[in-house]
């Protein structure tokens, strides 16, 4: 039986685990996937080292760049991006195992996104600078657009949320959402970001999709712009972290 799985910290509501084992048993395909839950990345090679039939895992908050370092290599994007989703378990020399590292965010993110993309959108607001910020300006310049990440506090290169300025946000037309604001159980917080400067030349895309319907995204449509859920990212990188562990 293969034995896929999911690395990551708290593991609450797991979509990987119900996609992937419905996928499995819908497909008749022999394989299993579990949730590891691990408060720490040191744990992460007692995981190793108690399944050593792992053929693949995908890796979740807080741990897509913490976990480079226990890889063995990383393939081109997941370098360039500097976060990992997905790690592919090959046999090396002398059946030694080799851990190689993939980001499959970027895949479901960009296939989602581009239908929704105009003439309009030349710039975008990346809201948060965690892992899966990364690979969404990553994914963006891919489609020709320039980004600047959105922080709580000052860093170099981004903007705070106090700066955004009504001018700022006529220029930035596609802003995402990659924080965890919204999220349920806490459907009623929201980036605060300035609402009223949105127009429906704005496109706002949220990296959630629990709700169906983030404030966020509410608060967007009240002023025509159009709106997003990560749904379909997440089945897209669902999909295509399956099409590395089988293929790549």
């Amino acid at each position: 039986m293969q034995k896929y799985g999911l690395i990551g910290y708290p593991l609450g509501h797991s979509f990987s685990r119900n996609y992937f084992n419905q996928k499995f048993e819908s497909e008749n395909i022999d394989a299993q996937y579990l949730n590891f839950e691990i408060p720490s990345i040191k744990d992460f090679k007692e995981v190793l080292k108690e399944n050593p039939e792992l053929n693949g895992l995908n890796v979740t908050i807080p741990y897509k760049e913490q976990v480079i370092p226990y890889l063995d290599d990383l393939d081109e994007d997941a370098r360039q991006i500097g976060a990992v989703n997905v790690i592919k378990f090959t046999k090396g020399l002398f059946g030694k195992t080799k851990l190689i590292g993939y980001n499959s965010d970027v895949i479901g993110f960009k296939q989602s996104i581009e239908p929704l993309l105009t003439e309009t959108h030349r710039k975008a607001l990346v809201l948060g600078t965690g892992g899966a910020s990364k690979a969404v300006v990553y994914g963006l310049k891919q489609l020709g657009i320039e980004s600047t990440l959105v922080s709580r506090t000052k860093k170099s290169g981004c903007f705070t949320y106090a700066e955004l300025t009504p001018e700022i946000m006529a220029e930035y037309t596609v802003i995402v959402n990659t924080t965890p604001l919204g999220m349920f159980p806490h459907v009623d917080a929201c980036p605060d970001i300035p609402y009223a400067c949105l127009t429906p030349f704005h496109l706002l895309y949220d990296l959630l999709y629990n709700p169906d319907t983030t404030l966020f995204m509410r608060k967007g449509q009240e002023h025509g712009a159009i709106v997003k859920n990560g749904l379909e990212m997440l089945l897209l990188q669902a999909f295509a972290a399956w099409g590395i562990w089988q293929n790549a």
